[in-house]
């Protein structure tokens, strides 16, 4: 495995080919990846390697700075159970799965992969989880990719990034000259991580040449950013962003004073020539706490926007991202986007302070949005509402909410992108009767699990109390056709007998409805592309 150089230097392990094998056709349980050999466990027909360290503790001298490469390791490390959470607030809604521990050393990634390896190397599917920039994690038994291993004979990696404070403040503002702190260290993280998957993935049967990323809510925002990152190119080659809020890219200038307000939540004065220091002396547990004040705040004080997301830097990010995509100066990968149909129905029932749910807190977001961006021509207010004639007022303002958060940006984006890459719209709208009950429909989210194949089980569970089991495995296999036959580096074909999906283009715009029997839609979203005009609304 490793070997000592005559200096002393511990240098990286030499890697195991791809064919290494402890039976004929099953890959080598132990792995030598370049930092140091990992043994994995085998599951039926599935391999999988948890908790894989891909960068070193992001701690002390690391805090807010970019991602660094491991100590080396010469024994083999365990690789049964998965690593450390990042700090975050529980939340109820959120399973991260038994036993489950937080420390601010997180960055580790997981590995599943076919046990037969025969068909040489195999496409890879790199996941980025969600939960609003400050919760979530690889960890989530809904993320267990078995079922995407076994259907698809793909390798999927999972890998985890800084949340809240520690991965989406930007600090600059309060460092003193001379220091060094990045304005986007979640970001550098999952860069650090797909850098992790070119040097290694081939020794777990993957395919470096064939990498998709795939994330939803707040990663498939990091998707979108990552669209326009340079640093990015060739790091993945197809991306698919599920209900991203990708106009939730901010400014310094916004980043900065945001910066004010968690210093002064964590009992630090911004002020003060250590701002910095003194924050960089907290205790995780400390700045998540303040970090969960800030994110409750800032949507009470700006309606629509979030407290941490990325920041157009300048550096990692030279310009906002939906401009940069709507010009068609992204990275030219196949690009598979959409939103669900009831994209705010769990925030309005959760009184969740992300979004706007009442007039006065939708008329502040656009007033604020004029005010920071006058060039802009927003709709007349007769115009707007005209899309949603007929519905109730609760039901237009989540409309609305709706379509400024998730559903124009796609749109915006899909545009864009469609003129230098493929790309493929839809939009999902599936619910079984129990969710349609509960006034939930397809919610923000509701996809996940017929993605990943891992439908809801157990007695406690009530999403098929009232039926709709038998729909949802067939859905769920129509979806995870459609999304592993993108990632093998076609198209997003359905299995047999399956309604064709056709790339989009601005003379049809075919969007793919999913539902209880998929159909195609062309210019789905005519009535709102003309309600909401051709301004791409979004905040500085």
């Amino acid at each position: 495995m490793s070997t000592i150089d005559e200096a002393g230097q511990e240098e990286a392990p030499r890697l195991e080919p791809a064919s290494a094998a402890t039976e004929a056709g099953s890959p080598a349980l132990v792995v030598a990846t370049s930092y140091g050999p990992v043994r994995g466990r085998r599951e039926g027909d599935v391999v999988s390697w948890k908790g894989v360290r891909f960068a070193a503790a992001p701690t002390g001298a690391g805090r807010w700075r970019p991602p660094e490469p491991p100590r080396p390791w010469r024994e083999v490390a365990d690789a049964g159970a998965f690593g450390p959470v990042a700090p975050q607030q529980r939340n109820p809604l959120i399973d991260l799965g038994p036993g489950a521990v937080e420390d601010e050393d997180c960055l580790f990634l997981n590995v599943w992969a076919p046990a037969d390896r025969s068909g040489g190397p195999r496409p890879v599917l790199f996941w980025i989880h969600g939960g609003a920039y400050v919760l979530g994690a690889t960890t989530q038994p809904l993320y267990d990719a078995s079922s995407l291993v076994r259907n698809g004979r793909v390798v999927v990696v999972s890998a985890a990034y800084r949340l809240g404070a520690l991965g989406f403040a930007d600090l600059r503002s309060l460092a003193a000259a001379g220091s060094e702190v990045d304005a986007n260290p979640a970001l550098r993280d999952i860069l650090f991580a797909l850098q992790w998957v070119q040097r290694n993935i081939a020794g777990f049967g993957g395919d470096p040449g064939q990498v998709t990323i795939f994330g939803e809510s707040a990663g498939a925002g990091c998707v979108t950013t990552l669209l326009a990152v340079p640093a990015a190119e060739g790091l993945f080659h197809r991306a698919i962003a599920q209900s991203s809020p990708a106009t939730s890219v901010y400014s310094a200038e916004r980043a900065a004073r945001v910066a004010r307000l968690l210093a002064e939540r964590a009992g630090v004065s911004p002020d003060a020539p250590g701002a910095l220091g003194a924050l960089e002396q907290l205790d995780a547990q400390t700045l998540t706490r303040a970090a969960m004040q800030v994110f409750a705040e800032i949507p009470t004080r700006a309606p629509g926007t979030l407290a941490f997301a990325p920041v157009v830097d300048g550096e990692l990010l030279p310009e906002h991202p939906v401009p940069v995509i709507r010009r068609g100066d992204a990275l030219p990968v196949p690009l598979l986007i959409g939103t669900n149909r009831d994209e705010t129905t769990g925030f309005r029932k959760a009184h969740s302070p992300l979004l706007p749910i009442d007039g006065p807190a939708v008329e502040r977001m656009f007033a604020d949005i004029a005010e920071q961006r006058p060039e802009l021509v927003l709709p007349e207010r007769a115009q707007l509402l005209s899309a949603y004639a007929g519905m109730p007022t609760k039901a237009v303002l989540s409309g609305i909410t709706r379509d400024i958060a998730f559903r124009m940006p796609t749109i915006w984006l899909v545009e864009g992108h469609s003129r230098g890459a493929p790309a493929w719209l839809y939009r999902y709208d599936w619910a079984p009767p129990m969710l349609r009950v509960a006034g939930l429909g397809a919610a923000h989210a509701t996809e996940l699990p017929y993605v990943w194949g891992n439908l809801p089980t157990g007695h406690r569970d009530v999403t098929f109390r009232l039926g709709g089991r038998r729909t949802g495995v067939e859905l769920s296999a129509r979806m995870q056709r459609r999304w592993l036959s993108f990632a093998l580096g076609g198209e997003p074909e359905g299995p047999e007998g399956s309604v064709p999906w056709p790339a989009y283009d601005e003379s049809r715009r075919a969007t793919l409805v999913i539902d209880r029997h998929d159909r195609l839609v062309d210019d789905l979203d005519r009535s709102l592309r003309a309600a909401w005009g051709e301004a791409v609304l979004s905040f500085l």
